[in-house]
């Protein structure tokens, strides 16, 4: 897979593990327009990658902040009709994190702000650090969510929690994420990347044509009620029959061996 060297991110592609670093640390990895920019375009290229990449990883450099939110020291100043441009950026990146067909596991190395915690909601799943904190605080500052948190949040923690969080403004430690489904796990910070790792690894052993399309099952299943989300499932599951990987998968539990899944 040809990635270009980004910006505001940093990349890592070993064994179809893609990592991809928030990088800029000056900033608390802040989101600004080039790192909207920069994130569009890779999981735009990660939605075509066939199986080159199989699980991607998100976390931010240092230990302080996985991303502070937005970078409002670039954002004063802008325009109304600039301000509304520089947000579509940021929009078509929150979405093309969460309609990856590749799981992506965000791994909050420290604080997660706004944007920060938006871009954790848009993760399949999240592990993060003891220190770590979480805020949407946008009501503060006179503006609201517009990452995705106003759906995502409610969709993890309830929607009676989601509107506390949200209308306050209040941040809530790790601790409070781990119990409420935000997170997933909480790691030391110097196992969270490694633990990450491990179970990418673990999802990448399996077959990528099966594992996106439980994927997708989940997701588009979590927006319909019960009997359209089994239909979706049943759609979804109908897809891998004819797979390659589906007759290797069950050729590999008779022999009792590991199967070799080729994506295909």
């Amino acid at each position: 897979m040809d990635i270009p060297t980004y910006e505001t991110i940093s990349i890592e592609l070993d064994d179809r593990i893609l990592v991809a670093t928030l990088n800029r640390p000056h900033a608390l990895n802040a989101l600004n327009t080039q790192m909207g920019l920069d994130l569009y375009d890779l999981w735009s290229r990660l939605a075509d990658c066939g199986d080159d990449v199989r699980v991607a990883i998100l976390t931010g450099t240092g230990d302080r902040a996985f991303c502070a939110g937005g970078d409002f020291k670039e954002r004063n100043g802008l325009s109304d009709d600039a301000w509304r441009h520089q947000h579509e950026i940021f929009e078509r990146a929150f979405q093309a994190i969460m309609d990856s067909p590749v799981p992506v596991i965000a791994a909050a190395n420290g604080h997660a702000y706004g944007g920060g915690l938006e871009f954790i909601l848009a993760a399949d799943f999240a592990y993060g650090v003891p220190s770590a904190r979480f805020a949407l605080t946008e009501v503060t500052i006179g503006i609201m969510p517009g990452g995705g948190g106003t759906q995502t949040l409610p969709r993890a923690v309830g929607g009676r929690r989601a509107k506390e969080l949200i209308l306050t403004g209040r941040a809530f430690s790790a601790d409070q994420a781990l119990d409420w489904g935000v997170l997933n796990l909480i790691c030391e910070p110097e196992a969270l990347l490694q633990t990450a790792k491990d179970t990418a690894r673990t999802i990448a052993r399996n077959a990528p044509l099966s594992v996106r399309q439980a994927k997708k099952a989940i997701q588009d299943g979590l927006q319909t009620d019960l009997h359209a989300g089994l239909s979706i499932e049943i759609e979804a599951y109908n897809h891998l029959v004819p797979t390659e990987d589906r007759r290797e998968g069950i050729r590999a539990f008779v022999e009792k061996r590991r199967p070799i899944f080729k994506g295909r």
